[in-house]
Protein backbone atom coordinates (compact mmCIF):
# COMPACT_ATOMS: atom_id res chain seq x y z
CA UNK A 1 0.00 0.00 0.00
CA UNK A 2 1.23 3.59 -0.54
CA UNK A 3 2.97 4.64 2.35
CA UNK A 4 3.96 1.42 4.16
CA UNK A 5 7.02 0.88 4.70
CA UNK A 6 8.68 -2.65 3.95
CA UNK A 7 9.19 -5.29 6.78
CA UNK A 8 13.17 -4.52 6.44
CA UNK A 9 12.71 -0.89 6.72
CA UNK A 10 10.26 -1.72 9.71
CA UNK A 11 13.55 -3.95 11.62
CA UNK A 12 16.06 -0.92 10.45
CA UNK A 13 17.83 0.66 13.55
CA UNK A 14 17.51 4.38 13.37
CA UNK A 15 19.82 6.03 10.98
CA UNK A 16 19.97 3.48 8.77
CA UNK A 17 16.72 3.67 6.99
CA UNK A 18 18.19 6.13 4.83
CA UNK A 19 19.87 3.92 2.90
CA UNK A 20 17.76 0.34 2.76
CA UNK A 21 14.89 3.27 1.12
CA UNK A 22 17.42 4.76 -1.28
CA UNK A 23 20.04 2.28 -2.24
CA UNK A 24 18.11 -0.68 -1.89
CA UNK A 25 20.78 -2.59 -0.80
CA UNK A 26 19.65 -4.95 1.96
CA UNK A 27 16.27 -5.51 0.16
CA UNK A 28 18.16 -6.74 -2.81
CA UNK A 29 20.45 -9.45 -0.90
CA UNK A 30 17.18 -10.61 1.18
CA UNK A 31 14.84 -10.70 -1.73
CA UNK A 32 17.31 -12.53 -4.65
CA UNK A 33 18.99 -14.45 -2.25
CA UNK A 34 22.28 -14.53 -3.58
CA UNK A 35 24.98 -11.75 -3.72
CA UNK A 36 25.28 -9.57 -6.36
CA UNK A 37 28.54 -8.04 -6.14
CA UNK A 38 28.43 -4.83 -8.38
CA UNK A 39 31.68 -2.20 -8.12
CA UNK A 40 30.61 0.46 -5.10
CA UNK A 41 31.92 3.92 -4.79
CA UNK A 42 35.31 3.16 -2.60
CA UNK A 43 36.42 0.48 -5.17
CA UNK A 44 35.74 3.03 -8.64
CA UNK A 45 37.98 5.18 -6.67
CA UNK A 46 40.53 2.55 -6.33
CA UNK A 47 40.83 1.86 -9.53
CA UNK A 48 40.65 5.71 -10.58
CA UNK A 49 43.56 6.11 -8.18
CA UNK A 50 45.26 2.98 -9.61
CA UNK A 51 45.41 4.20 -12.88
CA UNK A 52 46.74 7.39 -12.24
CA UNK A 53 49.30 5.77 -10.50
CA UNK A 54 50.41 3.76 -12.95
CA UNK A 55 50.38 6.38 -15.86
CA UNK A 56 52.41 8.72 -13.44
CA UNK A 57 54.96 6.00 -13.15
CA UNK A 58 55.16 4.99 -16.92
CA UNK A 59 54.24 7.89 -19.27
CA UNK A 60 55.35 11.06 -16.72
CA UNK A 61 57.82 9.21 -14.91
CA UNK A 62 60.42 11.09 -16.98
CA UNK A 63 59.41 14.33 -16.31
CA UNK A 64 59.59 13.15 -12.42
CA UNK A 65 63.04 14.93 -12.03
CA UNK A 66 61.22 18.71 -12.84
CA UNK A 67 58.65 18.72 -10.58
CA UNK A 68 60.59 17.70 -7.41
CA UNK A 69 64.61 18.00 -6.35
CA UNK A 70 64.56 14.50 -5.53
CA UNK A 71 62.79 11.29 -6.56
CA UNK A 72 59.26 11.06 -6.42
CA UNK A 73 57.42 8.26 -4.19
CA UNK A 74 53.58 9.80 -5.74
CA UNK A 75 53.13 7.71 -8.37
CA UNK A 76 53.80 4.77 -6.08
CA UNK A 77 51.70 5.90 -3.20
CA UNK A 78 48.88 6.28 -5.62
CA UNK A 79 49.44 3.00 -7.28
CA UNK A 80 49.50 1.35 -4.15
CA UNK A 81 46.59 3.51 -2.17
CA UNK A 82 44.49 2.68 -5.07
CA UNK A 83 45.82 -1.12 -4.87
CA UNK A 84 44.90 -1.19 -1.67
CA UNK A 85 41.25 0.14 -1.94
CA UNK A 86 40.68 -2.25 -4.86
CA UNK A 87 41.26 -5.43 -2.32
CA UNK A 88 39.69 -4.09 0.54
CA UNK A 89 36.42 -3.23 -1.88
CA UNK A 90 36.80 -6.76 -2.42
CA UNK A 91 37.05 -7.95 1.43
CA UNK A 92 34.13 -5.39 1.84
CA UNK A 93 31.77 -7.44 -0.58
CA UNK A 94 32.81 -11.09 0.80
CA UNK A 95 32.17 -9.58 4.41
CA UNK A 96 28.27 -8.22 3.14
CA UNK A 97 27.81 -11.53 1.42
CA UNK A 98 28.78 -13.93 4.94
CA UNK A 99 27.26 -11.40 6.89
CA UNK A 100 30.31 -10.46 9.09
CA UNK A 101 29.73 -7.59 10.99
CA UNK A 102 33.55 -7.68 12.45
CA UNK A 103 34.69 -7.61 9.04
CA UNK A 104 32.45 -4.95 8.01
CA UNK A 105 33.36 -2.58 10.40
CA UNK A 106 36.98 -3.59 9.80
CA UNK A 107 36.40 -2.27 6.12
CA UNK A 108 34.58 0.74 7.63
CA UNK A 109 37.50 1.52 10.06
CA UNK A 110 40.00 0.86 6.98
CA UNK A 111 37.65 4.04 4.39
CA UNK A 112 37.91 5.28 7.02
CA UNK A 113 41.68 6.10 7.31
CA UNK A 114 41.73 6.17 3.24
CA UNK A 115 39.37 9.02 3.68
CA UNK A 116 41.68 10.83 6.38
CA UNK A 117 44.62 10.52 3.81
CA UNK A 118 43.10 11.93 0.98
CA UNK A 119 41.80 14.64 2.54
CA UNK A 120 45.14 15.81 4.02
CA UNK A 121 46.65 15.31 1.39
CA UNK A 122 44.17 17.68 -0.86
CA UNK A 123 44.39 19.93 1.70
CA UNK A 124 48.31 19.89 1.95
CA UNK A 125 48.34 20.26 -1.93
CA UNK A 126 46.15 23.11 -2.13
CA UNK A 127 47.82 25.16 1.04
CA UNK A 128 51.68 24.41 -0.09
CA UNK A 129 50.64 25.36 -3.62
CA UNK A 130 52.85 28.00 -4.00
CA UNK A 131 55.87 26.10 -2.40
CA UNK A 132 55.48 23.48 -5.12
CA UNK A 133 55.57 26.15 -8.17
CA UNK A 134 58.35 27.66 -6.27
CA UNK A 135 60.38 23.70 -6.55
CA UNK A 136 58.89 23.56 -9.95
CA UNK A 137 60.92 26.87 -10.89
CA UNK A 138 64.14 25.78 -8.86
CA UNK A 139 64.17 22.29 -10.58
CA UNK A 140 63.14 23.18 -13.94
CA UNK A 141 65.54 26.48 -14.09
CA UNK A 142 68.53 23.60 -12.62
CA UNK A 143 67.64 21.65 -15.72
CA UNK A 144 67.84 24.08 -18.11
CA UNK A 145 71.43 25.58 -16.54
CA UNK A 146 72.62 22.33 -17.03
CA UNK A 147 71.28 20.83 -19.92
CA UNK A 148 73.36 18.96 -22.17
CA UNK A 149 71.16 16.92 -24.11
CA UNK A 150 71.77 13.57 -23.37
CA UNK A 151 70.89 12.91 -19.77
CA UNK A 152 67.01 12.14 -18.18
CA UNK A 153 66.93 15.62 -16.86
CA UNK A 154 67.74 17.33 -20.85
CA UNK A 155 65.36 14.60 -22.64
CA UNK A 156 62.06 15.83 -20.06
CA UNK A 157 62.92 19.79 -20.70
CA UNK A 158 63.01 18.98 -24.20
CA UNK A 159 59.94 16.68 -24.15
CA UNK A 160 57.81 20.04 -21.98
CA UNK A 161 59.21 21.92 -24.73
CA UNK A 162 58.17 20.30 -27.63
CA UNK A 163 54.73 19.34 -26.15
CA UNK A 164 53.89 22.20 -25.09
CA UNK A 165 55.29 24.78 -27.41
CA UNK A 166 57.35 26.56 -24.73
CA UNK A 167 61.04 27.70 -24.46
CA UNK A 168 63.06 27.96 -21.25
CA UNK A 169 62.19 28.68 -17.99
CA UNK A 170 60.68 32.05 -18.35
CA UNK A 171 61.38 32.92 -22.25
CA UNK A 172 64.12 31.64 -24.84
CA UNK A 173 66.63 34.24 -23.09
CA UNK A 174 66.64 31.74 -20.08
CA UNK A 175 69.10 29.30 -22.35
CA UNK A 176 71.60 32.45 -23.19
CA UNK A 177 73.23 31.15 -19.47
CA UNK A 178 72.82 27.74 -19.89
CA UNK A 179 76.10 25.41 -20.48
CA UNK A 180 74.93 24.16 -23.58
CA UNK A 181 74.70 27.63 -25.20
CA UNK A 182 78.55 28.20 -26.21
CA UNK A 183 78.26 25.02 -28.22
CA UNK A 184 75.11 24.24 -29.24
CA UNK A 185 72.72 27.98 -28.84
CA UNK A 186 69.07 27.42 -27.73
CA UNK A 187 67.73 23.70 -28.30
CA UNK A 188 66.27 22.87 -31.23
CA UNK A 189 63.08 21.54 -28.85
CA UNK A 190 62.33 25.02 -28.97
CA UNK A 191 61.61 25.35 -32.81
CA UNK A 192 58.81 26.77 -34.16
CA UNK A 193 59.03 24.55 -37.35
CA UNK A 194 62.36 22.19 -37.32
CA UNK A 195 62.25 22.92 -41.38
CA UNK A 196 62.92 26.61 -40.82
CA UNK A 197 65.53 26.39 -37.81
CA UNK A 198 69.22 25.36 -38.19
CA UNK A 199 72.23 24.84 -36.20
CA UNK A 200 73.32 28.14 -36.99
CA UNK A 201 70.56 30.05 -36.50
CA UNK A 202 69.87 28.86 -32.52
CA UNK A 203 73.92 30.10 -31.92
CA UNK A 204 72.80 33.32 -32.35
CA UNK A 205 70.42 35.31 -29.85
CA UNK A 206 69.33 37.32 -32.19
CA UNK A 207 68.21 35.35 -34.90
CA UNK A 208 66.87 32.60 -33.01
CA UNK A 209 64.46 35.02 -30.79
CA UNK A 210 62.79 34.75 -34.55
CA UNK A 211 62.66 30.71 -34.80
CA UNK A 212 61.78 29.93 -31.58
CA UNK A 213 58.63 29.92 -29.26
CA UNK A 214 58.22 33.27 -27.36
CA UNK A 215 56.68 31.80 -24.08
CA UNK A 216 58.36 30.53 -21.11
CA UNK A 217 57.44 27.06 -20.13
CA UNK A 218 57.31 28.01 -16.24
CA UNK A 219 54.60 30.50 -16.96
CA UNK A 220 52.59 28.05 -19.01
CA UNK A 221 52.19 25.57 -16.40
CA UNK A 222 51.74 27.70 -13.60
CA UNK A 223 49.14 29.64 -15.29
CA UNK A 224 47.19 25.98 -16.27
CA UNK A 225 47.05 24.88 -12.89
CA UNK A 226 46.31 28.35 -11.50
CA UNK A 227 43.02 28.42 -13.94
CA UNK A 228 42.31 24.72 -12.84
CA UNK A 229 42.84 24.96 -9.39
CA UNK A 230 39.03 24.78 -9.00
CA UNK A 231 38.95 21.55 -10.96
CA UNK A 232 41.89 19.64 -9.25
CA UNK A 233 40.43 20.69 -5.54
CA UNK A 234 36.84 19.12 -6.75
CA UNK A 235 38.14 16.23 -8.18
CA UNK A 236 40.32 15.45 -5.15
CA UNK A 237 37.92 16.08 -2.95
CA UNK A 238 35.04 14.14 -4.43
CA UNK A 239 37.52 11.40 -4.77
CA UNK A 240 38.33 11.27 -1.04
CA UNK A 241 34.30 12.11 0.30
CA UNK A 242 32.87 9.35 -2.21
CA UNK A 243 34.61 7.20 1.35
CA UNK A 244 32.00 8.13 2.95
CA UNK A 245 29.05 6.52 1.06
CA UNK A 246 31.10 3.27 1.83
CA UNK A 247 31.63 3.66 5.41
CA UNK A 248 27.97 4.57 5.78
CA UNK A 249 26.64 1.50 4.04
CA UNK A 250 29.25 -0.65 5.66
CA UNK A 251 28.37 0.83 9.14
CA UNK A 252 24.47 0.92 8.54
CA UNK A 253 24.83 -3.32 7.50
CA UNK A 254 27.34 -4.14 10.39
CA UNK A 255 24.70 -2.60 12.82
CA UNK A 256 21.66 -4.65 10.85
CA UNK A 257 23.60 -8.06 11.41
CA UNK A 258 24.94 -7.66 14.97
CA UNK A 259 21.10 -6.54 16.15
CA UNK A 260 19.99 -9.77 14.04
CA UNK A 261 17.87 -7.94 11.79
CA UNK A 262 19.67 -8.88 8.74
CA UNK A 263 18.23 -11.94 6.88
CA UNK A 264 21.07 -13.99 5.84
CA UNK A 265 21.28 -15.37 2.68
Amino acid sequence: MLGQRSPIEQRSPPGCLFFTSRYHFVALLSETRSCDVRPLPPQVTGVVLLSVGLWWRFMLGPYTSLISSGSSNAPYVLTATGGAIVLFGLFGCFATCRGGACMLRLYAVFLSLVFTTELIAGISGFVFRHEIKGTFLTTFSDAVRRYDGRDDRSLAVDGVQRRLLCCGVNNYTSWLGSLYFPAGGVPASCCVSFADCGATDLKDAALASHKVHKQGCYELVTSFLEGNMGIIAGVTFGVAFSQLIGMSLACCLSRLIHANQYEMV
